[in-house]
């Protein structure tokens, strides 16, 4: 077997490794986030679906100005970029809009805290 020349040790350790290492870190969402389900169909709102503050929700949420949507690659994406419905945890700011979001994985909706 032949070593490892010194470009693909490099490549090997700046670019595949950290990426590894951050995969296999869990997310820091707060305890204080939303489980529910929400879609994304119409530009700058979310139909939300689940427990919000104690209560049975089912409707249109806005987004606020400065809404943070993390997939769950943990990547910021742009609301008109994601579509479709997903199981996520969601913070709300002082105007009842949604101000926070993470798309969470299979892994993170069976590990996640009972909804509120």
């Amino acid at each position: 077997m032949r070593p490892l020349s010194l470009p693909a040790l490099l490549f090997l350790v700046l670019g595949v490794l950290p990426g590894l290492v951050s995969a296999a870190l869990p997310r820091n969402i707060p305890e204080a986030a939303f489980l529910v389900k929400m879609a994304f169909a119409q530009p700058g709102k979310v139909q939300v679906k689940g427990k919000v503050n104690g209560k049975d929700v089912e409707a249109v949420l806005l987004l606020s100005p400065g809404a943070q949507i993390r997939d769950i690659h943990n990547r910021i994406v742009l609301p008109s970029h994601i579509g479709g419905e997903y199981i996520v945890r969601m913070l709300l700011d002082n105007n009842g809009q949604v101000h926070r979001v993470w798309v969470l994985t299979p892994q993170e909706v069976a590990a996640s805290a009972p909804t509120r």
